[in-house]
């Protein structure tokens, strides 16, 4: 009799044991993304499928300094991906007591069938391409009380009119968790101008600026305080490029992220003061890519 029970209560534990498992059959979700830089020790990019309007985590993984991710398949609830209509990816932070995903959100897109075309202007992520921004910018160091380093300053604004030389920037100041800022690459090194969330008004710093007050517009006069291997004042027609960058916020990098609409090289014999364009290279620096299901 006991044999007999035991064998009944061993079933019993083994029937639940497969209906649990029936219950719970795992889909994989395919991720085929390029454009993605590597975001150091501190964080990593986090997938999410949106069910019923309610995130769920697929997973978390890295992508090194080539590009390439370190794990591009995952498991998830197959009766819960099969209802996914949206994939968004976010940045996280490596340690991350937060089960709901940032607002830095970098890719999105709407599932067709077993696919979503994912990229930066889905409503989920930043909501636009950034293909139709153009910019200018002038060389000049309006913190200094002399000319003689007039080509160590770059400021994102037209002398003419005395208006901001970025034009259709879309406002990121309902977009938490990204911000605009400006480059200067001097001797092949990335300096930052400034961090901004729109095209008027000031910048969030003047680390390198001269004693007096800038104007009102993102820029930087390099003058002080230079990096480690540089020295300012500088001459930004010696080789010096141009850039604005889309960085992440809160950053851990001293270096452009891989969002750049705009850039320019500066051209050699540039005379301050003169209204120089940049290129719009957006189409060419942004993640895109397929995720599948």
């Amino acid at each position: 009799m006991k044999k007999l029970i035991l064998s009944l209560t061993l079933c019993a534990v083994l029937f639940t044991a497969c209906k649990e498992d029936e219950g719970s059959a795992m889909g994989v979700l395919s991720l085929d993304i390029s454009g993605l830089g590597d975001l150091g020790d501190d964080y990593v990019y986090e997938g999410w499928i949106i069910v019923d309007g309610s995130p769920v985590s697929t997973g978390v993984f890295s992508v090194n300094d080539a590009g390439v991710l370190d794990q591009t398949r995952f498991e998830v609830d197959e009766a819960i991906l099969a209802s996914a209509t949206t994939f968004v990816l976010s940045i996280e932070p490596e340690m991350d007591s937060d089960p709901a995903p940032s607002a830095t959100k970098i890719l999105g897109g709407d599932f067709s069938g077993d696919a979503a075309t994912v990229m930066i202007s889905h409503t989920a992520a930043l909501g636009t391409s950034f293909t139709e921004v153009g910019g200018s910018y002038i060389l000049k160091t309006p913190t200094t009380t002399t000319d003689s380093d007039d080509l160590s300053g770059v400021w994102f604004l037209d002398p003419a009119t005395g208006t901001p030389a970025l034009i259709n920037l879309p406002d990121l100041t309902s977009k938490t968790g990204w911000v605009y800022e400006g480059w200067a690459v001097i001797d092949g090194q990335p300096v930052s101008t400034g961090r901004f969330n729109m095209d008027t008004g000031a910048d969030q710093s003047s680390a390198f600026s001269g004693p007096e007050s800038g104007p009102g517009f993102p820029g930087e006069d390099f003058i002080t305080n230079a990096p480690s291997g540089l020295t300012f004042p500088t001459d930004l027609t010696d080789g010096g490029v141009i850039v604005l960058s889309i960085e992440p916020e809160p950053d851990n990098s001293l270096n452009p992220f891989e969002l750049k609409p705009l850039r320019g090289a500066v051209p050699s014999g540039l005379a301050p003061g003169t209204l120089q364009a940049m290129e719009n290279i957006a189409a060419s620096t942004y993640a895109s890519g397929t995720v599948s299901r």
